[in-house]
This record gives structure tokens, C-alpha cells and sequence, in this order.
């Protein structure tokens, strides 16, 4: 049976735990000096979530409307088009199949709440994340681009049919 994980939404007192992970080096050498505060936690565009295993909180979480941004890449995708980035936080939990499978399990209730396709934007560099995101079901859409966020990879995810 595969694993199972619990998400609940990001709180006020989450902050402290959600800015130490992202200074973690194997975060911040991909989210680029990132902090998380209350302005974010009220943004409504964006559902961000920490996800616990066994009881164990792990990694965060966000899923968004890329139409809330006129400059999104995303912005073209389909009405209902989710995007998702997330990381693990304490490095302990890295390289063991965590990722693909709490990012699989949160793709599928989006899927299931109605979203017609799931996208992310890895860094090109960001070769740990791209594999990732392949066990979890989603294709490279197009070249490597450069956005105001810096550069991605773009990749979609489609519901099983």
C-alpha cells in the first residue's frame, strides 16, 4: 500500500518552521532567499499547505491559479489549471521517495476537485526535482524558458483518463 499523507493548511504559527526549512541549503539554492508571512498566508490565490507523514510534519506545499498573474507562464493553461511547487524541508527525509508521492497524492485531489491539468516549473538545473516530478506523473511542455521568477521547466500533469 502506498504511503499516505496528511496536509493541513499553513497557519501563523507554521511560520517559523516554514522560514527555517527554506533557509535549509538544499531549499534556499532553489527558492532564492524566500520568506513566508502573514501577507502570504492571506494571498488568495494561493493554498499552501504542510504535509506530514506519520504524524510528522515534512514539507511544504502551494498550489495556485497561474490566471491570478497576467505574466504567469502558465496564464494560457485551461480555467480550473492548478500549479503546484513545494519542498521537503529537513534534509533527513530527502531521497526517500517522499517527493513523488505526497506531490502524486495531492495532484490527484486537485484532479478530482476538477483541475484539468496540474503545472510546475522546476529550474532547469534542478535535476532532483525534474526526476521527481516525473514519477509523479508530469511531461516537460515546451523548452526551458525565462520568466520573471527566474528560469523554468515547464511541466504538466493530465488527469488519467
Amino acid at each position: 500500500m502506498a504511503d499516505r499523507y496528511d496536509f493541513r493548511h499553513v497557519t501563523r504559527d507554521d511560520l517559523v518552521l516554514l522560514n527555517r526549512w527554506v533557509r535549509e541549503p538544499h531549499v534556499a539554492e532553489w527558492w532564492d532567499d524566500e520568506t513566508y508571512d502573514t501577507d502570504d498566508l492571506a494571498d488568495s490565490r494561493v493554498e499552501m499547505w504542510i504535509v506530514s507523514h506519520g504524524g510528522q510534519p515534512f514539507a511544504f506545499m502551494q498550489d495556485y491559479t497561474p490566471h491570478g498573474w497576467s505574466d504567469h507562464p502558465f496564464a494560457h493553461l485551461p480555467d480550473g489549471a492548478r500549479g503546484i511547487d513545494q519542498f521537503i524541508g529537513p534534509p533527513a527525509v530527502l531521497g526517500r521517495g517522499h517527493g513523488a508521492g505526497f506531490i502524486a497524492q495531492r495532484v490527484q485531489t486537485l484532479f478530482e476537485a476538477g483541475a484539468p491539468v496540474i503545472a510546475t516549473d522546476p529550474h532547469p538545473d534542478n535535476a532532483r526535482a525534474i526526476a521527481v516530478y516525473g514519477k509523479a506523473g508530469f511531461m516537460p511542455s515546451g523548452g526551458d524558458q525565462a520568466t520573471p521568477w527566474g528560469r523554468i521547466r515547464p511541466m504538466l500533469a493530465y488527469p488519467q483518463k
